[in-house]
């Protein structure tokens, strides 16, 4: 679907909702707006698709009460906000709606803080099945990157061009817009997708020149990775047939990093199936390397340890692999970050430590 089709149906799906609330109101019924119950106990792991979901609890959110009708009325300010910025082709941040709601000619539809700005976009995401990009709605900049043998072709403001993400870009590589569904893939030379937690571990494999040697798009999350990084890499997998691995440091909440690139997170669980890639695979620092390489680690904190317990019960680790993985951690009590296999030299992890890993896995 083109940019322009994606914007005249969320214009469409936005009007429609308010369309609704005036029906509600001609028919004599109180306005009202039905949404799945978002928590974590209305969050199921659909095991068909390996993503997380919501349940079939739903709530109400009805003007029969002064708080429900003041959440209504925000709802149909921030509506006519959004249709308006379509129309006029701009876009605006999150913390911007925030602000802007300042301004509204009613008091009672201004926003409180900014996490309630934020839960009713991600309202009107559910209940219109329209994605906030396509709202023209941006985060903060996350600021993640790509590189590797590449060729896109992107929409900017004098126009569409194309890019290579080897030859066109410098050493920081080319960055990930807010909505990748405006990029079309041209051409590439890519083996797989390699997903990487930090910026000093993605340095180090460019300047090695990982990425050449390997024909390999290193994907840089920046922590926890961005909706729109799950997003492209997702693209990648389903698009161009790549297979997608994750590289993170060893500690449970990397292994949650990689959690939420393969199956979705609590929190986005309405677009698992948009942004969730189930094929993608581990291959960040395990316990088992703890003790084989002996690395420097950190002692584990009581966080860590309830972190890890909680994901022995966790869906998205209970294999054979993972709770073998986990109880050694719990066993040495030991993590360690990726690194930490600089102590073995600083071309360890692209001489010995990856291709070792991945020959293993049997991506290369």
């Amino acid at each position: 679907m083109s940019t322009n089709q994606n914007d005249e149906l969320a214009q469409e799906r936005l009007i429609d909702l308010a369309v609704e609330f005036y029906d509600q109101f001609a028919e004599g019924d109180i306005p009202h707006m039905d949404i799945p119950t978002r928590t974590k106990s209305n969050i199921v792991f659909d095991e068909d698709s390996n993503v997380w979901v919501y349940g079939d609890r739903k709530s109400t959110r009805s003007a029969n009460s002064v708080r429900g009708a003041r959440k209504l009325l925000k709802a149909t300010y921030a509506i006519e906000f959004l249709v308006n910025q379509l129309e006029e082709g701009r876009s605006s941040t999150l913390r911007e709606l925030y602000y802007l709601s300042e301004s509204w000619d009613t008091e009672e539809a201004q926003f409180n803080d900014q996490d309630e700005s934020n839960q009713l976009i991600e309202d009107l995401e559910i209940v219109s099945n329209v994605t906030r990009e396509d709202f023209h709605m941006r985060p903060e900049e996350s600021g993640a990157t790509l590189m590797g043998p590449l060729e896109l072709r992107e929409q900017t403001r004098r126009g569409e061009r194309e890019i290579h993400c080897q030859e066109d870009v410098g050493e920081g590589g080319y960055q990930i817009p807010n909505n990748p569904d405006t990029i079309e893939f041209l051409d590439h030379d890519i083996d797989f997708v390699l997903c990487v937690e930090t910026g000093g571990m993605r340095d180090r494999l460019i300047e090695n020149g990982f990425d050449e040697e390997y024909g390999c798009l290193v994907v840089h999350l920046k922590g926890q990775p961005a909706r729109a990084t799950r997003r492209i890499t997702k693209r990648l997998h389903d698009e161009l047939d790549l297979p997608v691995v994750v590289f993170t440091d060893g500690d449970p909440w990397s292994y949650r990093i990689y959690g939420s690139v393969a199956y979705g997170s609590i929190k986005s669980a309405h677009l698992s199936e948009y942004l969730a890639t189930p094929e993608a695979r581990f291959v960040g620092i395990q316990p088992q390397d703890i003790v084989d390489y002996d690395l420097p680690t950190d002692p584990l904190s009581d966080s860590d340890i309830n972190a890890l317990e909680s994901e022995l019960e966790d869906p998205r680790f209970m294999t054979d692999y993972w709770e073998e993985q986990i109880e050694l951690q719990l066993d040495i009590e030991k993590k360690a970050e990726q690194q930490a296999l600089a102590s073995r030299g600083l071309d360890f992890v692209t001489d010995t430590y990856l291709p070792e890993r991945l020959d293993t896995m049997g991506v290369i």
